[in-house]
């Protein structure tokens, strides 16, 4: 049985929302953008605990193959990191949100947890990871601002 809490947590976050900002905030307070200022994604909570996410950088430039899978490799791995994809069910265990991956466009994801605090406030939910090192040693948090969709 579930609590009134988590039942109001999984309500707050069914439905769909349109990405805000994916903001990677450093030890030292420096913000960047990684897919860009402008990049354009959804994230999609269903009522039975199924999720899927979607992320892209604006004005990703064409490949010259009409075969997703066939064409220049290079071209195809230049387009591929500049998008995010994978899909999973999730719960809710206080203010976190657990994603459990099925799959991913970065197969290391596929089959693991990803534990995400989050907040809520009127249309608006941020997902923040914990704290990761990147290659240099910089440390930094994802925080993912997303707007809920009306319509």
């Amino acid at each position: 049985c579930r609590d009134d809490a988590k039942l109001r947590s999984m309500t707050d976050l069914n439905g769909t929302w349109s990405l805000a900002a994916w903001r990677r905030i450093a030890g030292d307070g420096s913000v960047s953008y990684p897919l860009g200022a402008d990049a354009r994604g959804l994230l999609v909570y269903t009522e039975n605990g199924r999720m899927t996410v979607q992320i892209a950088a604006s004005n990703r430039p064409v490949l010259a193959s009409d075969d997703p899978l066939g064409g220049d490799a290079a071209a195809r791995a230049a387009a591929y990191s500049s998008y995010l994809a994978y899909f999973g069910t999730y719960e809710v265990q206080g203010q976190e949100v657990v994603h459990n991956i099925d799959g991913s466009l970065f197969p290391n994801w596929s089959g693991v947890k990803q534990v995400r605090p989050f907040t809520t406030e009127f249309d608006q939910l941020v997902l923040r990871t914990p704290p990761m090192s990147l290659a240099g040693g910089t440390t930094v948090i994802n925080e993912l601002a997303w707007k809920r969709d009306k319509s």
